[in-house]
């Protein structure tokens, strides 16, 4: 028995949880492309806090992304608004008080550890722009991660514990390794997607090189879980 190949060359797929065009491409990745959603690697963004800042100036990094301005955050207002009722979604706009985003995106370590990473950043991704909920509030993530079988008591003190900074610090340094100044951002080999609007285009790149790929048989284990985060 055969199982479906594997691209000889990376593929990954950049998220947010605070960006709700990065919502708007994993809905699409898991309703729309299924395939190509288990074969990327999915990789987290954040702004971080002021202590990950100085720990990645230490290590030699920076982050790219730039705050947006007051006239583009209202046109995000109206364009979200579109694209999601294009997909038979509604926002539930949220408010975000002192954001520590770190709150809901350390966490995903421990859920792509548990193999339900996909399912996490569905959960976080729904709750926030379908429900309008705090996902910066431990409280909201430990409830969510609970609900997928994680640790909830790992999940609420994710943002003081030393191993899932260390892996938010190599996180954050791989975006400027990647050059990856925003979100949704796909990379497949030196080619690059920005935007949700890119998906498409790069879905197919992916299907081609998933295509002539040479097929794995079933039973060998080369030690990549094929992107299941």
């Amino acid at each position: 028995m055969r199982q479906p190949a594997r691209p000889a060359v990376p593929i990954r797929f950049y998220f947010n949880l605070r960006s709700p065009y990065s919502w708007l491409a994993q809905h699409d990745l898991l309703e729309r492309y299924p395939d190509v959603a288990r074969a990327v690697v999915w990789r987290p963004f954040w702004e971080p806090d002021e202590r990950a800042e100085r720990e990645l100036a230490v290590a030699g990094g920076s982050f790219l992304y730039t705050p947006m301005s007051r006239e583009k955050h209202f046109y995000i207002l109206q364009d979200v608004r579109r694209l999601a009722e294009d997909r038979g979604l509604a926002v539930s706009w949220p408010i975000d008080r002192d954001p520590r985003w770190e709150a809901a995106h350390l966490p995903y370590f421990l859920a792509e550890e548990s193999g339900v990473g996909r399912e996490y950043v569905a959960a976080v991704s729904g709750a926030r722009w379908q429900l309008g909920r705090d996902i910066c509030d431990p409280a909201v993530i430990g409830e969510l991660a609970a609900g997928l079988g994680l640790d909830r008591a790992r999940v609420l003190a994710a943002a003081q514990d030393a191993g899932l900074r260390r892996q938010g610090g190599e996180a954050l340094l791989a975006l400027e390794h990647d050059g990856v100044f925003g979100v949704p951002f796909f990379i497949i080999g030196r080619e690059k997607f920005w935007g949700v609007d890119r998906l498409p285009a790069f879905v197919a790149k992916v299907r081609s090189t998933l295509t002539a790929a040479e097929p794995v048989i079933a039973g060998f284990d080369d030690g990549h879980a094929g992107g299941c985060g």
